[in-house]
């Protein structure tokens, strides 16, 4: 694609088209932010009325898979960045080898959050579905159990539409559609994959760590 065919007609010139898209998605990310945040507060006032409870709902977490999951999406954000980068110099071949890597690491971040709700479910972990868990705080415990579905699932689901994205960025590359001087589209699903990541940085202190350092 040439930029006169990628410059649409509600602007004077790619710099412009290119500062309204990076502006555009900066603004819905401030909306996540705001969405997420609710989340992150309401999770910080139960965790504050209920820390032992919360703590031992946190031992029951599976510390190994979510560290994993954790390099993982580093890794993502890493070939992320690479393939803007190669955007910006031109690199057709090696833009669609990096948003296909990238695209991996998110199906394995993916994969290994299933095997961890499998993990939960028959562990009768499942609050309101399949949930028989037993002690001290059972109905806290629950609680945390809530935050963690709801937080890591709307996670997830930030991921697949990560994804989807992905996708249709590897099939406009394929067409040609972008060059060292029109690759917008990729830089700004760059920045969304980067806050996806950055979201996970801080669910997984904050589900899986908190009670590690209490004695068991």
């Amino acid at each position: 694609m040439s930029e006169a065919t990628a410059l649409k007609h509600q602007f004077d010139d790619l710099e412009q088209q290119k500062e309204s898209s990076t502006m555009g998605m900066w603004i819905f990310l401030a909306t996540e932010i705001m969405f997420f945040g609710g989340m992150f507060t309401a999770y910080t006032m139960y965790r504050y009325l209920y820390p032992e409870a919360f703590g031992e709902a946190s031992r029951h977490m599976n510390v190994l898979v979510g560290t994993i999951n954790t390099a993982v999406l580093i890794c993502s954000s890493l070939t992320m960045a690479l393939g803007v980068r190669a955007a910006q110099l031109g690199e057709k071949r090696m833009v669609t080898r990096l948003l296909l890597a990238t695209m991996f690491l998110g199906l394995v971040f993916l994969a290994l959050k299933g095997y961890e709700y499998h993990e939960h479910w028959v562990d009768q972990m499942a609050p309101g579905f399949n949930y028989a868990m037993v002690g001290q705080h059972p109905r806290e415990i629950e609680l945390l159990f809530c935050f963690y579905f709801i937080m890591t699932g709307m996670h997830a689901l930030h991921m697949v539409i990560g994804e989807c994205l992905l996708t249709h960025l590897v099939i406009q590359n394929h067409r040609g559609d972008f060059s060292a001087g029109y690759y917008s589209p990729v830089d700004v699903v760059g920045l969304y994959w980067h806050f996806v990541d950055l979201v996970w940085i801080f669910l997984f202190p904050l589900l899986y760590l908190i009670g590690q350092h209490v004695e068991k």
